[in-house]
């Protein structure tokens, strides 16, 4: 039977294991998480200026300070990389707007069309690089990663469409009219990301963009009343 002291020996062996070699107080898990995320980092970098399907392997690998073998310790391809940054990147838009439904007056169920679009910029001007990685490679040329983004902005209207469908005023609006008009909601708000994160960031550009989206978003609103009392 092993002694106490042996024990406590085999134990400090497994945490001194978990922990690394180096004693740095860094775990295996984390050290891996930290690889992982340098990875997503350095191709959010590359694709600054460039297509996400001219970067390679090996720049990603070498950017994050790993070899390319390693690479395939966090991700099957590169295409599941693309994936993982598309699903990144729109896990920050909605988790904004969720905070501006937070924010928002008691009784109050969902934002305003003004509400969103000020949500949306704020959130894109906290994120540019991964908003201008969404835009370019909506119509990009790698398959996987154009289907994760429609997949995406799909999930993101049906979230639309279910706030909507707790206001008391569309309570009488069937699924697939609820469905539609959120689609159009972010069909535009979409268009206004793609204008102000490739636009030359001058004030009274951004400011007109603003201005027309939210022109864009009322008359939504307005065609609301006017297509559901045709019914």
């Amino acid at each position: 039977m092993a002694s106490r002291s042996d024990s406590g020996g085999d134990a400090r062996r497994r945490t001194r294991s978990d922990r690394g070699e180096s004693g740095s107080g860094v775990s295996r898990a984390e050290k891996k998480e930290q690889t992982r995320q340098a990875l997503l980092d350095t191709t959010i970098e590359l694709v600054d200026d460039r297509s996400f399907g001219s970067i390679s392997l090996r720049e990603v690998a070498r950017g994050a300070g790993i070899v390319p073998t390693a690479f395939y310790r966090h991700f099957a391809s590169m295409e599941d990389l693309g994936v993982t940054l598309v699903e990144d990147s729109m896990r920050v838009l909605r988790r904004g707007l969720r905070e501006a439904r937070r924010d928002l007056p008691k009784g109050v169920l969902v934002p305003t069309a003004r509400d969103s679009l000020r949500s949306l910029i704020k959130q894109v001007r906290a994120d540019e690089a991964k908003f201008r990685f969404l835009v370019r490679e909506q119509h990009g040329g790698v398959a996987e990663v154009r289907r994760a983004i429609d997949t995406e902005l799909r999930l993101f209207s049906r979230e639309v469409a279910i706030d909507m469908a707790r206001v008391p005023a569309l309570a009488g609006w069937d699924t697939e009219d609820l469905e539609v008009v959120a689609e159009l909601f972010v069909t535009i708000m979409t268009s206004a990301v793609a204008e102000l994160v490739d636009g030359d960031g001058r004030p009274d550009a951004e400011s007109a963009i603003i201005r027309r989206t939210e022109k864009q978003l009322v008359l939504v609103v307005l065609g609301m009343g006017q297509w559901h009392g045709r019914e």
